[in-house]
């Protein structure tokens, strides 16, 4: 017995010992793993800003090799983060077979790989001296200007997929009626490998043919002009064209025998030949060794410009010389490249700014009627500021400096405001006195030109325009002689960058005037009236989504139609359509486009981090495709594009991201129903859905190869196509090859997006990264088996969208397995119910549930108890409050204070104050209500809380007669939506029309007193203004036969959309005073095809001031 309790008490102490062995170990790991996730975070910044000190000079492998390492860290440090921090050390007394391995084990075992690739990484940064203590003299060999231009070489060859040829440059060049070309050759880091190439191009057969007499004068120091001519003769004889008797003859001695002969008779008849030959035959000639501008201004007097495509070819080791002597406006060609610091590179002369202000800048006017009246106004609010200034801005080839122009020449020749009109292109390199000059005319030039400056625009009402502007530093420079002490001068600034812009109207967003892209329909015409033809029913849809292509920026279409009507074949549509950006970067036809890819090149190498990686994410959605944008932004948060910042929510982040990119053009409001118009009101509402520029898209496919981020299964999906990347896309053209997506590596993917047919097979277990699941665009089909996997395998899921998926009834009940879940959309499903243990996911921010009946009544979902644990929640929507349980609801709405956005339904007389009083405390920014039925004027009475005055959108469905009287505190809403029984004529329209910030009203009555409606009021018999900001109006009734709605000569002054639903049956409607809608644009039947609805609207619209369209839908 003795000995049995002995055994007893040792096998326990031995038990006890290995149970704290596997406690100590669980302990160390953790303790390991968090300091390696301090390391690894301070690792993957400092990576972060390697990348952004070295990109300019690290070769492309290495680049990638740094962005997968960065994504693998990110990767990393969300799982470290996110472990489970419950102890499992039990597991470690399991043995081997009997227990995976541990998520802390995989982890830790993770970091040592990490690691070493962390060093690796560290190893060739030392040995490509890209990181601090680098090759010193290198740096100061090649100066920053130099670095810069090598990286716009080096960025030319990689779009154009090769080398420049300095051959091609110069028989392009002697084309018949040409300009003088002058070509720099320019060596970034020494002489090496530039005479040999400029001497291969000299002896080049087909330039031999091209140019008459060829010469090549290496410059000597003090220049003397009679010893550089009379060594350009001696090389124009020897390579001039001779007969046979002279090809019989030893060349040197013929050479001499006409320089002695000429000398003999008339010294000055060499000079007098040399005249002959410069302005009479074509040549081509080469400077070597030029090293100061005062040589080349010298020398350039000697080449007058004689239309006849001849050629300067200027080699210089100086990179401001090189500049210099190409031109204002000039491009760069890397034509080899020896190291990594030296090239030889040429430089010529390229298009001119936005392309269109020496032409006639009427062609890229179409569709800018609207524009052009409103850049009038912008001038009008600028005569009154101080300083007079505003900016125009936008991406080059848009169409800027021709809009511009348009108002300048009309106010040149029909105003009387301004007595004198200057525009003044800014020269390259910039130039100051070079701006006055061209400001003076040759006024005074004897004076300080900037006294002189300043005085003509105080003196002289002046309308100045000056384009080109690049940088806030030139303007700096302006403003002592531009800026004149009363406000009689306007001055327009023309500039591609939005800070610039900005800065010149001291922060003035009111004096911005943004410039967009063209609509569709405006682009077609520009494209047809350019090549001069219409096209036949089979070509029209292929030229159509052509031009779509091009985004509808005026200068590739103008390029593009130009290319087709010279070259007069139309199978360049054909080889356009199946490698357009191609084509366009490397086609010589296309050569006036480089000044915009070189923009889009520097911006996409300039753009800031942040918004890089949300660029690139657009062209996850297949060309034309419709997007909601705040579909965009939840998904851009869900990646990590969007985050917290000090000041601001990732959400609020994401919209200003979503921002930008929509004044550069990258982003587009969708047209209108008629493709020709665009309502201006994106900067009063957010718009709900946009699309990509088809250009801008084209490139980034284009490049996102190299950035490793989307690939995409469509119809050309080949079985050995390689398939890794960060996003994929499954296009509705793919054909559902299971083997294809077994093959794929999913071991890095971040999101999924799918548009089409649906398959099971679909969702992979190896997708245990993924972040972002959308199914929005997928079709039916979706099983509630396909929902278990994403929950068993997508742990780390931050985004998930089932919306339109009415085959899906309820969500699994293990959805809390999904703890990192951010955004859950399953708006327009079939589910009623969400499961309870919803209320686990911790990190939930935005829940948009509910479906849509009989046209607008909402029907919100059940939410368990427990709701107000989400704390995080700053969207919910749609709550069926009557189902969920009326006290239990409203104590837990009182939890969620970060809420913003708020729809619920099943409100009754019962229900609502207690409701109005949970949310008392809510800093609402939208708010959606669904009254029961029978209980319409439940709202009588009910104040609105004041932690409400935020409030934008509002929406109402299901009142009966009357409005509640919020309106003191509805003094920010930009968006009404109403739903009534009836509408009286009283204080509710008076309470509508005095909204101050609204833009955007939807009513949809059952009946209106009357039959009739009125949008006017009245003050002592005089009309007063109402609905002063409203620029969108849609009007539903759907108990009458005819309406008739009257407009007052005071109303609506903005509006620019109005749009009569006729799908509830009504008849017709009667308008009276449709004139008075002094900015309506457009004017849209919603629920008829009737042609005979449409053409009486029309008669009626005939003599409106600004000729509205009227469109089906």
């Amino acid at each position: 017995m003795a000995e049995l309790a002995e055994f007893a008490v040792g096998l326990s102490k031995s038990l006890v010992t290995t149970v704290q062995s596997a406690i100590d170990e669980d302990a160390r790991l953790r303790q390991k793993l968090e300091a390696d996730l301090m390391a690894f975070t301070l690792q993957l910044d400092l990576m972060k800003g390697l990348m952004d000190d070295a990109s300019q000079l690290m070769e492309n492998i290495l680049v990638k090799y740094i962005k997968n390492l960065i994504y693998e860290l990110e990767d990393w440090i969300e799982c470290a983060s996110h472990l489970d921090d419950k102890p499992i050390f039990w597991r470690r007394l399991l043995p081997s077979c009997m227990a995976p391995p541990l998520p802390l084990d995989e982890a830790v075992e993770e970091t040592q790989a990490l690691q070493s690739r962390v060093e690796f990484v560290n190893s060739c940064y030392t040995s490509y001296n890209l990181i601090g203590g680098g090759d010193d003299s290198a740096a100061a060999g090649a100066g920053g200007s130099s670095t810069s231009m090598l990286v716009q070489a080096r960025g030319a060859t990689k779009s154009k997929k090769g080398f420049g040829d300095l051959t091609r440059l110069i028989t392009m060049a002697s084309r018949k009626n040409s300009a003088l070309e002058v070509i720099s050759v320019w060596g970034a880091d020494g002489d090496h490998g530039t005479t040999s190439i400029i001497m291969k191009t000299y002896d080049d057969p087909q330039v031999c043919r091209n140019f008459t007499y060829r010469s090549w004068a290496k410059l000597i120091h003090p220049f003397s002009p009679h010893d550089f001519v009379r060594t350009l003769m001696l090389h124009f004889y020897a390579n001039a064209p001779c007969d046979k008797q002279d090809k019989a003859d030893n060349t040197c001695r013929r050479v001499l025998a006409k320089m002695k002969a000429m000398k003999a008779t008339q010294p000055d008849d060499l000079f007098q030949e040399f005249e002959r030959l410069v302005t009479r035959e074509r040549y081509i000639v080469v400077l070597e060794g030029l090293s100061n501008m005062s040589d080349w201004d010298a020398i350039r007097a000697f080449f007058p410009d004689m239309k006849n495509g001849s050629c300067i070819v200027v080699s210089t080791r100086q990179c401001e010389i090189a500049t210099l002597c190409a031109g204002q406006f000039y491009q760069i060609l890397e034509l080899q490249q020896f190291s990594r610091r030296h090239s030889v590179c040429a430089l010529f002369k390229g298009s001119e700014g936005d392309g269109d202000k020496n032409k006639n800048h009427i062609r890229t006017l179409f569709g800018r009627d609207p524009q052009i009246k409103e850049l009038g106004e912008y001038v009008s609010e600028t005569r009154v500021n101080s300083p007079p200034v505003m900016s125009v801005w936008g991406i080059p080839g848009v169409g800027k400096s021709a809009l511009v122009r348009k108002l300048y020449d009309e106010r040149k020749l029909h105003s009387n405001n301004y007595d004198k009109y200057f525009w003044v292109d800014v020269s390259r390199p910039f130039n100051l006195r070079d701006l006055y000059l061209s400001l003076l005319q040759g006024i005074h030039p004897e004076k300080d030109p900037i006294e002189e400056c300043h005085s003509l625009l105080t003196k002289h009402r002046c309308f100045v325009v000056i384009d080109e502007l690049r940088s806030t530093k030139e303007w700096d420079l302006m403003q002592a002689a531009l800026k004149p002490k009363k406000a009689k001068s306007v001055i327009i600034v023309i500039t591609t960058d939005k800070s610039i812009a900005t800065y010149c109207t001291n922060n003035n967003e009111k004096l911005l005037f943004n410039v967009k892209a063209l609509e569709a329909a405006a682009a077609f015409d520009l494209f047809q009236m350019e090549v001069h033809k219409t096209f036949q029913d089979g070509v029209e849809q292929e030229v159509q989504e052509l031009i779509s292509k091009c985004g509808g920026i005026p200068k590739v279409i103008a390029a593009i139609a130009s290319s087709i009507e010279m070259m007069g074949k139309m199978h360049v549509l054909i080889s356009l359509e199946q490698k357009f950006m191609h084509h366009l970067e490397t086609n010589p036809e296309y050569d006036m486009l480089q000044d915009l890819f070189d923009w889009i090149r520097v911006y996409f190498r300039d753009c800031p981090d942040y918004l890089k990686p949300c660029i690139f994410y657009l062209s996850i959605f297949p060309q034309g495709n419709i997007i909601r944008r705040r579909r965009l932004v939840r998904r851009w948060i869900a990646e990590g594009y969007s985050r917290d910042s000090h000041n601001e929510s990732a959400e609020e982040n994401g919209e200003n991201h979503f921002s930008e990119l929509l004044e550069l053009s990258i982003i587009q409001q969708l047209a209108s129903q008629s493709s020709s118009t665009s309502l201006n009101v994106d900067t009063d509402v957010r718009m709900v859905f946009c699309q990509v520029n088809t250009f801008i898209r084209e490139y980034i496919v284009s490049q996102r190869r190299e950035e490793n981020l989307v690939f995409e299964l469509g119809d050309k999906c080949a079985l050995t196509t390689q398939r890794t990347g960060r996003h994929l896309v499954i296009l509705k053209e793919w054909y559902r090859d299971k083997i294809v997506f077994e093959r794929m590596d999913f071991s890095r993917l971040r999101s999924l997006t799918v548009f089409g047919e649906w398959r099971g097979f679909l969702i992979s277990e190896s997708m245990k990264l993924l972040r972002v699941l959308d199914l929005e665009d997928a079709s039916r089909g979706v099983k509630h088996e396909d929902l278990d996997k994403v929950v068993k395998w997508l742990r780390r899921l931050k985004f998930l969208s089932l919306r339109g998926h009415d085959e899906i009834k309820y969500l699994p009940s293990s959805l809390h397995r999904m703890g990192q879940l951010q955004t859950l959309d399953i708006r327009e499903t079939s589910i009623v119910t969400l499961p309870e243990t919803i209320t686990k996911l911790c990190n939930l921010q935005y829940i948009r549930a509910g479906r849509r009946q009989h046209h607008r009544q909402l029907f919100g979902v059940e939410v368990p108890r427990g709701i107000g644990k989400l704390t995080a929640l700053h969207m919910l929507g749609v709550v069926d409050i009557g189902a969920s349980g009326t006290k239990t609801m409203m104590k837990e709405l009182k939890e969620l204070t970060q809420l913003r956005k708020l729809g619920v339904s099943g409100i009754n007389r019962k229900n609502i104050k207690k409701f109005v009083e949970s949310i008392h405390g809510a800093h609402l920014e939208s708010l959606s209500l669904q009254l029961d039925k029978d209980n319409q004027g439940c709202l009588d009475g009910i104040s609105m809380p004041r932690a409400w005055v935020n409030l934008q959108s509002l929406k109402l469905y299901g009142l009966q007669d009357k409005l509640p009287q919020w309106k003191d505190q509805l003094s920010k809403l930009r968006k009404l939506d109403l739903e009534m029984a009836t509408l009286k004529q009283n204080d509710n329209t008076e309470f509508l029309a005095k909204l101050p910030e609204l833009c955007i009203l939807r009513l949809c009555v059952e009946q209106l007193q009357d039959n009739k409606i009125s949008f006017s009021a009245k003050m002592y018999g005089e009309e007063v203004p109402t609905y002063e900001k409203v620029k969108i109006l849609e009007i539903s009734c759907s108990s009458s036969s005819s309406l008739h709605v009257t407009f007052g000569s005071e109303t609506m002054k903005n509006l620019e959309l109005l749009k009569l639903d006729y799908s509830s049956g009504l008849s017709s409607y009667d308008l009276t005073g449709l004139n008075y809608l002094s900015e309506l644009k457009e004017v849209l039947l919603k629920g008829t095809n009737e042609e005979a609805l449409k053409t009486d609207l029309e008669q009626k619209l005939l003599n409106h001031p600004n000729k509205p369209v009227v469109n089906h839908r």
